[in-house]
């Protein structure tokens, strides 16, 4: 096929139906807000198409794309319940439509890039455990509690009612979300003409519905030739700032770039070399991480949950899992097409303030890609775990 043809992706939010102890507002709102406050607000973020080029791709990978952006779009109302708790509750509270973008933006009345101090009335600071934790639990109770997978990164902690605390598997919690994204993921597994592909999505859609994810992960890090590609699921723990144990739900769906990958392969072979030269003692060197890493570029045609809460990821250094990073390493994955727009749309207005007129030939979007590409490079150097037997380091 000759001519280009492109897609182009709104990112959506959904609502999320919460169950159990979902954080609600202190009253009902009438937001009176300087408008001008808000819509400075609003500012901060720009609007941008992610576009893709689809001539690539197979007619059942054109087939699959939109049952993977359905699969990830379940995301959002999972992330929401996770960083805040009942979504709909919280917009019919607000009667300013800038707030309730903002709120959108945010997933939460939190501005994410303003230290996650409340912006609605009525809603003190973001609590540090989310909606992961109880908000009147305490670390200490926490830490001398017997909670059934106490460490899981995948279970929420509430109380009974007689108010000890106990968990609740993730693959519980969403029971009938999971479900469906489960049934979506293997329907996309239907039509893979990728045996790598194939196999990851069908281990995937099992992964969601027990939380066991090793498997899907090592299946994810075998697939080398695949031009499509999604990940989702619980995976990165930041927005549990308590203890950063507790894992978000987010999707990407990504299409690889086949040329821009195939300039990066150069670089793979030089990953265990870093290691091996990283400035800190022997003892914290012993560790050799699986050889199968790789870099690779890629087109992000959808977003959803954590990755697309306040500003959008530009690059990700997975899986997370320390025995797979160990056996396998890991895969650093450079979304190129939102790397071009924050280059433009960022960078570039900025150079143009600080840098010398006659310096600013040296700001191309190369030069950004590679600094962020060692930056997720730099994010799998490192031992897994603590040389004194206490566990994994992420863990200590």
């Amino acid at each position: 096929m000759n001519k280009l043809t492109y897609i182009i992706v709104v990112l959506m939010i959904v609502s999320c139906k919460s169950k159990d102890e979902s954080r609600k507002p202190v009253k009902q709102i009438t937001i009176e807000q300087n408008n001008s406050e808000m819509q400075q607000n609003l500012n901060k973020y720009v609007s941008v198409k992610l576009t893709s080029d689809l001539s690539i791709l197979t007619e059942n990978e054109r087939k699959m794309l939109p049952i993977l952006i359905n699969a990830a779009n379940k995301m959002n109302a999972l992330f929401w319940y996770e960083s805040y708790g009942d979504k709909e509750e919280l917009l019919n509270s607000i009667a300013d439509n800038d707030t309730k973008k903002f709120v959108k933006i945010n997933y939460g009345p939190w501005d994410r890039i303003d230290g996650n101090k409340s912006f609605v009335e009525g809603i003190s600071d973001k609590p540090l455990g989310a909606n992961y934790y109880p908000k009147d639990m305490t670390k200490e109770e926490y830490e001398n509690a017997d909670i059934e997978n106490k460490g899981s990164l995948y279970t929420f902690v509430r109380r009974d009612d007689n108010g000890k605390l106990y968990s609740i598997p993730f693959h519980k919690q969403f029971e009938k979300e999971v479900k469906e994204v489960s049934n979506l993921l293997l329907d996309a597994a239907k039509l893979a003409e990728n045996d790598g592909l194939k196999k990851y999505l069908e281990l995937r859609a099992q992964a969601l519905l027990d939380d066991n994810y090793q498997a899907s992960d090592l299946a994810w890090m075998d697939m080398k030739t695949n031009t499509l590609d999604i990940v989702i699921g619980p995976i990165e723990t930041y927005e549990d700032q308590l203890f950063g144990n507790k894992a978000a739900h987010e999707g990407y769906v990504l299409i690889k770039d086949q040329a821009w990958s195939a300039k990066l392969a150069k670089f793979s072979k030089y990953l265990p070399e870093l290691q091996k030269g990283l400035p800190v003692d022997e003892k914290y060197k012993k560790e050799v991480p699986g050889t199968d890493s790789d870099l690779n570029a890629y087109d992000v045609v959808f977003y959803a949950g954590d990755c697309n809460s306040g500003s959008k990821t530009i690059a990700i250094n997975l899986p997370n899992d320390e025995e797979v990073q160990l056996q396998k390493g890991t895969r650093r994955l450079q979304l190129k097409n939102t790397m071009q727009a924050k280059f433009e749309k960022i960078l570039v207005p900025i150079s143009g303030v600080l840098i010398d007129e006659s310096q600013r030939k040296h700001i191309t979007f190369d030069a950004f890609f590679a600094n962020t590409m060692f930056h997720e490079v730099a994010h799998g150097l490192g031992i897994k775990n603590t040389i004194n037997g206490k566990g994994t380091v992420r863990n200590s």
